[in-house]
């Protein structure tokens, strides 16, 4: 069967790149032949450029080339992260040839497919544009073809108001739907969609091996504590510090603005990611994706909120595993902590039942 997939394309962020090519590598393996759809719009087609304003107040033609002077020499380095991102996605990530731009432009020339699939990640998180955008919701998929949802996610607890009958009109076409977390299916059941089902994110359709056989093997360096925060979080700085004087342990992060690490890796990309999580000897983060590959590879690792209120996609994880104790709220929390206290053989008893149940249903949409 020939398959579409769409989703968050080249937004240069780790996890929904690895989310991305784990379920065209899941359907591959099912035996059908996927490809992402290209779908670059405005919103999501500003990263790395290099003459990007992104403050108002520089409002006259001294200030903007003041401004760009200056931002100039930092965006063209970060291009090497741009390079790595897009050499994976190069190699790993199949996708259309031709790029869209906008609903419209799919409905004017509709990918060629016998079944599309829409997810996973944030796709219908509104808190962003995304969530708003037709496209993710198989809009211009014509009445007669196969519509599935897999692991979409809103990645928060509750719709706006104005949002509600738009969500519902569109997820109403779809043959089949799945969300990620709980919190979905319960926006849905709110609005009278009862047939969804709660699944897993792709990356938990691979095994671990199929992720280790991506890491090249490295010689080994120091221990360390891997930090993946997206919020610059106090408590988690608090964290890594205590555990690094205690054990002497290095803090090593992915992320750019993290400024108290020995070594930062932010112009790398899905690869190392992965080598970072899996050779950890704990990881800290606010991240969904840190925290489902800290689980794939069987680390030590806790969870903090994110700020901008997107943590149901955390939580619904934990929780699912009977992990809920790995949730930190308060310094009290990360002053009491202890090392080492997660039973992954109960963790994968539970986790096997999901990845089951996750894959029962994508075979069942596709049939």
């Amino acid at each position: 069967m020939k398959i579409k997939t769409i989703t968050c394309h080249e937004v240069y962020n780790h996890g929904a790149s690895l989310q991305e090519y784990a379920l065209l590598k899941h359907l591959e393996f099912l035996g059908h032949e996927a490809e992402t759809i290209h779908y670059k719009p405005p919103y999501l087609s500003n990263h790395f450029n290099l003459w990007r304003i992104s403050n108002d107040r520089y409002n006259n033609i001294v200030l903007k080339l003041a401004y760009l002077v200056l931002k100039l020499p930092s965006r063209l380095k970060s291009l090497k992260r741009k390079r790595e991102f897009d050499d994976f996605s190069l190699k790993f990530i199949k996708s259309t040839k031709k790029l869209y731009r906008s609903n419209e432009e799919l409905k004017l020339d509709v990918p060629e497919a016998d079944a599309y699939i829409c997810g996973s990640d944030q796709i219908w998180n509104s808190f962003f544009e995304n969530g708003k955008d037709p496209a993710f919701y198989l809009d211009f998929v014509p009445d007669n073809k196969l519509k599935i949802s897999y692991a979409a996610s809103f990645a928060i607890d509750k719709l706006e108001d104005h949002l509600k009958e738009f969500v519902k009109e569109k997820v109403s076409r779809l043959n089949h739907i799945s969300v990620r977390e709980l919190s979905g299916k319960s926006i849905l059941e709110d609005l009278g969609i009862e047939r969804a089902h709660q699944v897993l994110d792709p990356v938990f359709l691979l095994e671990p091996t199929e992720w280790e056989s991506l890491i090249p093997i490295q010689k080994k360096t120091k221990k360390y504590i891997f930090i993946y925060d997206f919020d610059s979080n106090s408590l988690i700085k608090q964290m890594a510090e205590n555990l690094k004087k205690r054990y002497g342990w290095e803090i090593i992060s992915v992320n750019e603005l993290i400024k108290y690490t020995d070594r930062n890796y932010f112009l790398e990309g899905p690869i190392k990611f992965l080598y970072l999580v899996k050779n950890a000897e704990f990881v800290i983060s606010n991240s969904f994706h840190a925290v489902a590959f800290s689980i794939i590879f069987e680390k030590d690792f806790v969870v903090f909120n994110r700020y901008d209120k997107i943590n149901t996609r955390m939580r619904d994880l934990l929780s699912n595993l009977a992990l809920d104790n790995l949730l930190i709220m308060s310094e009290d929390m990360v002053k009491d902590h202890e090392l080492n206290k997660i039973d992954y053989t109960l963790v994968q008893k539970k986790l096997n039942l999901s990845i089951k149940s996750s894959k029962e249903f994508l075979m069942e949409a596709l049939k």
